[in-house]
């Protein structure tokens, strides 16, 4: 016995009010109609429908098990169409937002690998410190350095934010190199605007206390990359994360320094928020993150 179709086919005859009807609008006699009503009948071993000449009527048993049978072909139809969903191909918009040196350093550069794999994908990246509500402001997903500080958000963990005190060669050999945070005040240190007395990094003392990166300086921006510049000029000591200077590192542009007392590094998370509904496009992006967790 196929239970499902004797539901729908109850079902129908409930919303139809008799055999014919319900016939007409499965696609079957209405004698077939009666057999999968009886099948119902004699496994649930009660009456479901009170039948006359012309109308059908839902006895006491069957209107419980039709608001039950509804029910259950419901769910039926929605796991069928979550499984339908994964295998559409991902296409449509998607609207991220990441901070501005992250973003620009390692998450367009993923972002165009996700591209080259979903061609029928198109991405809206917005470089931003600031957090937005991607509720109120429509985004699929956005990328997180620090505490997620929403519950209403799925997180996924990407690879931590690591920072670096550098500065160039010339530099160093002029003014010499730090071996710790206290010599940091003999120095020339680039200052990112963003950064106060709240959230500033915290660098590890050789007594164990910890210090702030200078939150004063003779050189200071909102913007990464300008202090990088500088800091090829010979400007100062840089504190930056390693993503936006590793070319630089890696060539010899920039000389790490005080490698013991760097800022623990922060976590990053890509964060959307919770849908039982399928979204193939939003679920191919974070499987893809997650798959480049090394960059």
């Amino acid at each position: 016995m196929d239970k499902l179709r004797n539901m729908e086919v109850f079902v129908t005859v409930a919303e139809t009010g008799n055999f014919s009807a319900a016939a007409e609008k499965l696609g079957i006699s209405a004698v077939m109609v009666g057999k999968h009503i009886q099948q119902l009948e004699r496994h649930l071993s009660t009456r479901l429908v009170q039948r006359t000449t012309r109308k059908q009527n839902l006895t006491e048993a069957g209107a419980v098990f039709y608001e039950n049978s509804k029910r259950v072909l419901e769910q039926v139809k929605w796991a069928e169409s979550t499984v339908e969903g994964l295998q559409t191909a991902p296409s449509g918009l998607l609207r991220i937002s990441a901070p501005v040196s992250l973003g620009a350093n390692v998450v367009s550069p993923l972002l165009a690998r996700y591209l080259e794999a979903f061609p029928h994908v198109q991405v809206e990246l917005t470089l931003s410190n600031a957090r937005v509500d991607l509720i109120e402001e429509g985004y699929d997903a956005a990328i997180r350095i620090g505490p997620v500080g929403d519950d209403r958000l799925v997180a996924r963990p990407m690879k931590p934010y690591e920072m670096v005190i550098c500065a160039t060669p010339a530099y160093l050999k002029k003014f010499g190199t730090p071996a710790t945070p206290e010599e940091l005040k003999n120095h020339s240190c680039l200052i990112h605007a963003v950064w106060n007395h709240s959230d500033g990094w915290k660098l590890t003392n050789t007594d164990g206390s910890t210090s702030k990166w200078p939150l004063s300086g003779r050189y200071i921006s909102n913007d990464g990359n300008a202090l990088r510049c500088a800091a090829l000029q010979d400007a100062g000591l840089l504190l930056q994360p390693k993503v936006l200077l590793a070319d630089d590192l890696a060539c010899g542009r920039m000389v790490s320094v005080m490698e013991d007392f760097v800022p623990v590094p922060r976590p990053i998370s890509l964060v959307y928020l919770p849908d039982f509904r399928p979204r193939p496009k939003l679920t191919s992006l974070i499987t893809f993150f997650a798959e480049q967790a090394d960059y």
